[in-house]
């Protein structure tokens, strides 16, 4: 007999609610959650074929070493023994720099980054890479500037808005906020309520739009430095919001004054009256802003995050009902590290810093085949797929090779794990207790802690239990007494007591916790994810624990308790906590409790955005005429996390997408096989011809190229991208304009 279970999906940030039918140890049914507090029953196509990415071929079941060019299984001891053997080696002979940890950052599964990152510290190690900083560090610098903390950052309040502002945002596919198609058909089909949309292309997003401006690629900067030139310049700015909550507005007015909008719209190819009344509906509407990957792996890319928040605090936006608001978290998505700060680690041959806590991943090829001393030698691979998921696939593989240890603990048989000198089994996000700390909404804080909804096949672990495992072997364990050992497996108030005694008398086990936690109490719950989220809600800060107040969970030294019990309690996802949206600039951390605009590092910058410098950048190049998007999203993708292609069949599902005018130009028709050629790469692929892209620009989505059964499935984009390629300051790569040229194949 089979049952219907609840969980939650891995495959997007927004992890919906689902229910499960499980038979047979399978997943064979799956519907959405309508007990789930934040999807209410939503789910995509994605989430629906989740059984797809739990059940596959190439699932790994045991541990292997490389042996020559094949793999042999071998046994766990064997595997944890000798790579904390060779880790022990080559940091003793070369230095806590030459480590380095990649995962912590998945789609689904969070839990892991505790015991990763405790390694790599413990080892005397910071370098940390992660998939926020192939996207996001660079808003999330540009937020820390303005709020004092780079984890303190913004989302939209759209559910108190009238008006929603999506810039490089196709939610109709990407989702990238809770139940998104559903919120942009409201809008849409709201007469009170306005969708602009700045986008190059008709996406699926702008057909709903009240208002589309079709910006040219690569020009979104300018158009945003021409809004608040106009805001400024009709005297259309938040007089009363600036004077109570911003500091440093007089010093960012001169760099706008005396700015040639209607020479930079032309360059944006955009007409000035309609950006004109745009700017006039975001000085008197009350709306919100979402910004994506069109901005964030675009030119200019940190310096255009800078602009859109200007923006939004020239209008009053920020910290506001309605506006972009600083959400409440259980846990933040990164650390506070502030470039300015000498602590703060860079890396040893591209000198860039930690963001947010990470290092972008576009710069590791180039630090592993740098010939200084403190080169990275080993990487700690985990729930990552670098040669599919970051840019510079052919450089990747370079790097790769020169390591002198690859551990890739994962599910599958991926691009990376074949590379690897070890491939350790981790269990699925449904073999496993764990969640994510994503925090998307407001004012509600939400949690799901999911559970195991299948069995494991073959022997793999929590991936928490491999990082576990290994810091034991490389004896970076604090010393735990029998008592606490006995004491987890007696009532959790009882462990909570002689654990208190035991940080008492050993303050310096307090950074080793999560490893303290796994090896007594997870041992009795059975998860190392349960110990540590134990753990955490003991230790909940005391904004966290006014929100639980507010969301009806009782004040008091049992508070953590309570909220455990209660995620224990309800499989599927619950309201933790409520922070108070009227008094959203009390989580700023600046001193003086203002919004910061000025920041001395983009005004050069920012001065350097304008009409005749970007028009001489934006000219074609007779090598490369056209403009590739390597990257789209669809709801036929899902990152590398769906590796067979079945879920597909029957789609065309990874093509390269031109406008008609071009395919015409180049006597191309829709179906033909294609050449495109990049700096980077080449490759071949099936053309699609439609005018749902714009003249000039191609595109072709990610999450492609995967060897599945022993066959590849469509192309693998970041072939075609140079690591090199990216942003200035925070690394992100410039996905949404690679140059290029297309041929018949």
């Amino acid at each position: 007999m089979g049952e219907w279970k609840k969980t939650g999906c891995v495959l997007c940030a927004q992890n919906c609610g689902m229910e499960v039918f499980v038979e047979d140890n399978r997943i064979t049914k799956v519907k959405g959650d309508p007990d789930n507090p934040r999807s209410r029953g939503y789910i995509c196509r994605k989430g629906v074929n989740i059984a797809f990415h739990q059940h596959h071929k190439d699932r790994l079941t045991h541990p292997l070493k490389r042996v020559g060019d094949k793999f042999e299984r071998i046994s766990w001891e064997q595997a944890i023994t000798e790579i904390a053997g060779r880790i022990k080696e080559i940091v003793a002979e070369h230095g806590a720099k030459s480590y380095a940890y990649m995962g912590g950052g998945g789609q689904g599964c969070h839990f892991d980054a505790a015991f990763g990152v405790r390694l790599m510290r413990a080892l005397g190690s910071r370098y940390h890479y992660s998939p926020l900083a192939q996207e996001l560090t660079g808003i999330f610098w540009a937020s820390g500037r303005f709020t004092g903390k780079q984890y303190l950052f913004g989302i939209p309040d759209e559910h108190a808005s009238d008006m929603l502002l999506a810039i490089g945002w196709n939610g109709m596919q990407s989702h990238q906020m809770p139940r998104a198609p559903l919120v942009l058909k409201e809008f849409s089909k709201n007469p009170d309520k306005l969708l602009v949309v700045i986008d190059p292309r008709k996406s699926e997003t702008a057909e709903l739009a009240d208002i589309h401006l079709a910006i040219r690629p690569g020009t979104d900067a300018l158009l945003t430095r021409a809004m608040i030139a106009i805001i400024l310049e009709e005297g259309w700015q938040n007089r009363a919001y600036i004077e109570e909550h911003v500091s440093g507005f007089a010093e960012i007015e001169a760099w706008f004054s005396g700015f040639d909008v209607k020479k930079a719209l032309k360059v944006c190819e955009l007409d000035y009256d309609q950006v004109r009344e745009l700017c006039r509906l975001l000085a008197t509407r009350k709306w919100c802003m979402h910004t994506d990957l069109g901005i964030y792996m675009n030119r200019h890319s940190t310096a255009a995050s800078y602009l859109h928040l200007l923006l939004s605090a020239v209008c009053g936006r920020l910290c506001v009902p309605g506006g972009n608001v600083i959400p409440g978290s259980i846990m933040p998505l990164g650390a506070h590290t502030d470039e300015r700060d000498p602590k703060t680690w860079r890396t040893v041959a591209t000198d860039f810093p930690a963001l947010m806590g990470v290092f972008p991943p576009n710069v590791l090829p180039e630090e592993i085949l740098s010939e200084h001393k403190d080169r990275t030698r080993i990487v700690m691979c985990c729930q990552s797929n670098p040669l599919r998921s970051y840019a510079d696939t052919t450089a990747y593989e370079e790097a790769f090779k020169k390591l002198d240890l690859l551990v890739t603990c994962e599910l599958a048989m991926t691009e990376t794990a074949a590379l690897s000198h070890y491939v350790l089994p981790a269990r699925s996000g449904y073999e496993s207790w764990d969640g994510t700390f994503f925090t998307w909404t407001f004012p509600e804080i939400y949690f799901q802690m999911r559970r195991p909804v299948v069995e494991p096949l073959g022997e793999p672990l929590h991936l928490s239990e491999i990082l576990v495992r290994l810091a034991d072997a490389l004896g970076v364990i604090p010393a735990i007494p029998q008592s606490l050992m006995d004491a987890a497996s007696q009532d959790r108030m009882t462990f909570g007591m002689e654990l208190m005694k035991f940080i008492q008398e050993n303050p310096k086990a307090l950074s080793d916790m999560p490893y303290v936690l796994a090896k007594t109490l997870g041992v009795t719950l059975g998860s190392p994810n349960l110990a540590a989220m134990w753990g955490l809600l003991q230790a909940a800060p005391k904004p966290l624990r006014k929100a639980a107040v507010r969301a009806g969970f009782t004040p008091g030294i049992m508070l953590g308790e309570e909220i455990f019990q209660a995620v224990l309690d309800h499989p599927e996802g619950l309201i933790v906590g409520r922070v108070d949206p009227g008094e959203n600039f009390s989580l700023i951390a600046h001193e003086d409790g203002k919004v910061h605009v000025h920041i001395p590092e983009m005004a050069d910058w920012v001065k350097a955005i304008e009409p005749a410098s970007e028009e001489e950048a934006l000219q074609p190049d007779p090598a490369y005429p056209l403009i590739l998007q390597a990257g789209r999203h669809m709801n036929m993708n899902a990152n590398t996390l769906m590796r067979d292609p079945a879920w597909n069949q029957g789609r065309r599902d990874c093509t390269l997408v031109m406008h008609p005018d071009d395919a015409a130009g180049l006597n191309l028709t829709d179906g033909q096989q294609v050449r495109i050629v990049t700096e980077a790469g080449r490759a071949e692929i099936e053309l699609e011809v439609t005018p749902a892209t714009r003249r000039g620009q191609v595109i072709i989505p990610h999450g492609f190229g995967m060897v599945h059964d022993g066959k590849a499935h469509g192309v693998n984009v970041n072939r075609l991208t140079k690591n090199t390629y990216r942003d200035a300051f925070a690394g992100t790569p410039l996905h949404r304009y690679v140059r290029c040229r297309v041929e018949a194949a």
